[in-house]
């Protein structure tokens, strides 16, 4: 070990022993988009600094019902992975004061392994930097806070959006997420209660993308975290109530050359660049493959729906949340400056979401697509000859309906390699054909505390 890595180590090793901190939770999202740890003790520290701490390939091999292997991803429980932790993303957590999280790589046989969901984002982030491109993105999360109750769970609140009694009813919860959320140096910018009872959002700052998508799994880890300490669930599984607002993760993107922000051009098509407008054309034409991605739940089709605000057809608009992409304007030149992809829910692997994006909108990009001029209206209430002569369709309205369209997307495919195209595939398909039958309540008894 050379003197600069001896030295990180004993700064880190001291900073934890000073912090109080047992044990150093070692993260990773795996394939069925749930976020999962082994931790070691701090006394530790020396043995398992470089190389982390191994786990089964066959994780990548488990679907979201229970932990077992789904053959038809190729993995078997013979071999082992490392996680390998990336010691800049390394914090203390607030809400367990006694335990800090580090998040991963995966590693096999000493190399990155080819189904590390963080090693095919960076693929992507540095695609986009050969094209010249720097990504900029954030997660906008909603997630509903629940009480137990003698019949089950319902939401701490009946209250609607922006509610101030909302906020008052749950002001002791957000305030304690929101102080978490910055000691971990995730900057929050804006909170309000959702239209579901109990429903809520928290949206933070945009940052390399990256950065955004290991602040995904601390947003989750952590929102659930505070929840807990205050004897609540917090969920953000994607309808969880069937007459009531489904929770999205709405994915914000902006385009960067340098220090420049290259989204807006005042004389573009909706005031967007060129560059922008294709690699908007892009992830809508990969959208319903996307999907398979970004909205990878069985449970998430029950959320995208017309009128749902959900981004229920394949479009883009001007200030329009009907469309799967918006781009909001801004108070003040110069606007816009981001575009943000509707379709998407916090059971996707951020990772996995935010790379194939990025993948999608890329290839829009070298193709130089088109994409042609917004829809001004909700185009749920559009005659279906009218969206037919736009060219504005409607999305899957299923999981099988996505996947089917990943397997015959060779772009996203191709990206994410064999090996892991095949284990998250299989993986989805699994759940599918498991889940595909069940009523909104049997999700919920599996996938409320997955997501």
């Amino acid at each position: 070990m050379n003197d600069k890595n001896q030295n990180l180590q004993e700064d880190i090793f001291k900073h934890l022993k000073e912090s109080g901190i047992k044990f150093v939770r070692v993260l990773f999202c795996d394939n069925a988009n749930i976020i999962r740890s082994k931790a070691f003790h701090i006394d530790l520290l020396p043995e398992h600094f470089h190389t982390g701490v191994s786990i089964t390939v066959a994780q990548q091999a488990l679907p979201v019902m229970y932990d077992a292997v789904i053959p038809e991803t190729g993995l078997t429980p013979v071999g082992e992975a490392w996680l390998v932790p990336d010691w800049s993303t390394l914090r203390t957590l607030p809400y367990a004061p006694t335990h800090a999280s580090v998040v991963s790589d995966i590693f096999k046989d000493g190399t990155p392994w080819s189904l590390c969901p963080r090693r095919f984002l960076k693929q992507a982030i540095a695609s986009a930097e050969k094209a010249g491109l720097q990504i900029k993105a954030a997660f906008e999360n909603e997630f509903y806070l629940l009480k137990s109750t003698p019949d089950g769970i319902a939401p701490t609140d009946d209250t609607v959006f922006a509610s101030t009694l909302g906020m008052d009813i749950n002001r002791p919860v957000i305030d304690d997420i929101t102080d978490c959320l910055i000691a971990q140096k995730m900057q929050v910018e804006r909170y309000h209660p959702e239209s579901g009872p109990g429903q809520n959002e928290i949206s933070i700052r945009y940052t390399d993308a990256l950065q955004a998508a290991d602040r995904q799994i601390s947003f989750r880890e952590t929102v659930r975290g505070v929840a807990l300490k205050h004897g609540l669930t917090a969920s953000f599984m994607p309808k969880i109530f069937a007459d009531q607002a489904g929770n999205g993760c709405h994915l914000h993107l902006s385009l960067w050359e340098g220090e420049q922000n290259i989204v807006p051009d005042s004389d573009g098509i909706g005031g967007l660049s060129k560059t922008s407008q294709s690699f908007i054309a892009g992830i809508l034409e990969h959208l319903p493959a996307l999907m398979a991605l970004t909205t990878p739940s069985v449970n998430s089709y029950r959320r995208i729906r017309p009128h749902f605000w959900s981004g229920a057809f394949r479009t883009w608009g001007l200030d329009n949340r009907e469309a799967a992409v918006r781009v909001p304007s801004n108070f003040a030149p110069p606007s816009p400056t981001h575009f943000e992809l509707k379709t998407s829910d916090a059971s996707a692997n951020p990772y996995l979401a935010l790379g194939s994006v990025i993948v999608a909108g890329l290839d829009g990009v070298n193709r130089g697509l088109d994409l042609g001029e917004p829809v001004r209206v909700d185009p749920g209430n559009m005659i279906p000859t009218e969206r037919e002569v736009r060219g504005i369709d409607a999305l899957p309205s299923s999981l099988a309906e996505a996947i089917a369209h990943l397997n015959n997307n060779d772009v996203l495919k191709n990206a994410l390699g064999a090996e892991l195209a095949q284990a998250f595939i299989a993986v989805r398909q699994a759940e599918w054909e498991a889940m595909k039958d069940m009523e909104i309540e049997e999700e919920v008894k599996i996938l409320l505390s997955r997501y």
